[in-house]
């Protein structure tokens, strides 16, 4: 039997984000970030894409420019880099006047037993995860500010947020450590009309994925799923544009767990 939705295709765009800017980190590639970049701009917005990978980020800014012309821009970022991190959301409002959805992707996984774990693999996953999603966030927000009309942002976190899985624990830290800083930097922008949400994934699919992912887990992982398979990246992207839009205009600090598992 074939998995529900195994063959399933994005649904049509709605305009949902019509003429909104959007920022999309570590968006280049295969993943949730370049899925997330094309449903925004399917649904109508002016996308900047960014990536620590300059030569795959020109490649996925072809292809997406391809099919959506001048509303899609890039420019290489590292996360880890406050330098590089204001010179996205400078060089989002030098090109189209202005910021409106900051999407945070960028995030590093890993896996190692505590016992094995150095200093170096625990702090590289947290800068790149945890701050990195706070030095975007502080950056974007400002420009929102001054801008003076709302705003949103979206993390994106995981379900190891809440679950444990061996070998995980610097990356479930920094997962769990979003969904918190969502929820306090949700609370610090509620009188400037920003909302600050995120979505939990628990497993998308995708090549590269597949590339530091045993296919046992992988297997394992989708076998404990509702559907009996793992999320198509697009279908997390849906989620993070119903967050981005006015649809979720009352919708603040909260964490949408995109899965089907269930604890």
């Amino acid at each position: 039997m074939v998995p529900p939705g195994s063959d399933a295709a994005p649904p049509a765009g709605r305009d949902l984000l019509a003429g909104k800017v959007v920022v999309i980190t570590a968006a280049a590639g295969t993943g949730i970030g370049s899925a997330a970049a094309r449903r925004c701009l399917e649904e109508g917005a002016f996308v900047v894409i960014s990536d620590s990978h300059a030569r795959r980020l020109t490649a996925t800014r072809g292809e997406l420019a391809a099919a959506h012309g001048e509303r899609v821009w890039s420019l290489v970022c590292d996360v880890t880099a406050e330098g590089e991190v204001e010179a996205l959301i400078a060089g989002t409002v030098g090109r189209f006047g202005r910021i409106d959805v900051l999407v945070n992707n960028a995030g590093l996984g890993g896996t190692s037993s505590v016992l094995e774990m150095t200093d170096e693999q625990w702090m590289r996953v947290l800068d790149v995860t945890l701050t990195g999603t706070f030095r975007a966030t502080r950056a974007a927000l400002r420009q929102m500010v001054a801008q003076g009309h709302g705003g949103a942002v979206v993390n994106n976190a995981s379900v190891l947020g809440w679950r444990a899985q061996p070998g995980q624990a610097h990356y479930a830290a920094a997962k769990a450590g979003v969904m918190a800083f969502t929820r306090c930097a949700a609370l610090d922008m509620a009188g400037y009309g920003i909302r600050v949400n995120a979505v939990a994934p628990s497993l998308a699919t995708h090549p590269f994925l597949a590339k530091v992912t045993s296919e046992e887990l992988l297997t394992e992982l989708a076998g404990r799923e509702a559907f009996g398979r793992a999320a198509h990246p697009w279908e997390v992207a849906n989620v993070m544009v119903f967050l981005a839009s006015d649809y979720a205009s009352y919708l603040t600090g909260e964490v949408v767990s995109v899965s089907s598992q269930h604890p």
